[in-house]
């Protein structure tokens, strides 16, 4: 049996290529999330950051959060009253961007509900920015949603 090299060569030749091309048309449709769109913002910020999570750990009674069945449970320390306390929740999906979500502190009896109906199920880094009085405080951890 006598081997043709040019065409061997030739083949493997093509068969690279086609894998690169492959390779790069996939890499090229694939979904880039950035945790932020304005995260050059974001860490020359961070030492504020910094300053009201310390805040935060130092108060006697922590904010705390637990999934129900209908709803995610937000407590707020009893220390402060209801009008006084007021900021923002932010839902971080790191799986998909889509399934971020915000919503607006609003304290009653020092807690407040969010219905598992608004937030679809997965895996969240929850972030509360928050203001009671004077001052400011950072919390956050992981939440999972299920269904």
């Amino acid at each position: 049996m006598k081997i043709n090299w040019k065409a061997l060569i030739a083949a493997v030749y093509m068969s690279f290529v086609s894998m690169i091309l492959l390779l790069v048309s996939m890499s090229a449709g694939q979904k880039i999330d950035l945790a932020s769109a304005d995260y050059y913002e974001e860490e020359l910020q961070f030492q504020g950051k910094i300053d009201k999570t310390q805040r935060a750990a130092a108060l006697t009674e922590p904010i705390s959060w637990n999934v129900a069945e209908h709803h995610l449970e937000i407590h707020y320390p009893s220390v402060f009253s209801d009008s006084a306390i007021s900021g923002k929740i932010s839902l971080y999906c790191p799986s998909d961007d889509r399934n971020d979500r915000q919503f607006v502190v609003r304290a009653q009896n020092h807690g407040q509900a969010l219905a598992l109906t608004e937030i679809p199920a997965g895996r969240y880094k929850i972030q509360v920015d928050w203001r009671a009085g004077a001052q400011t405080y950072w919390n956050e951890g992981v939440v999972v949603i299920g269904r």
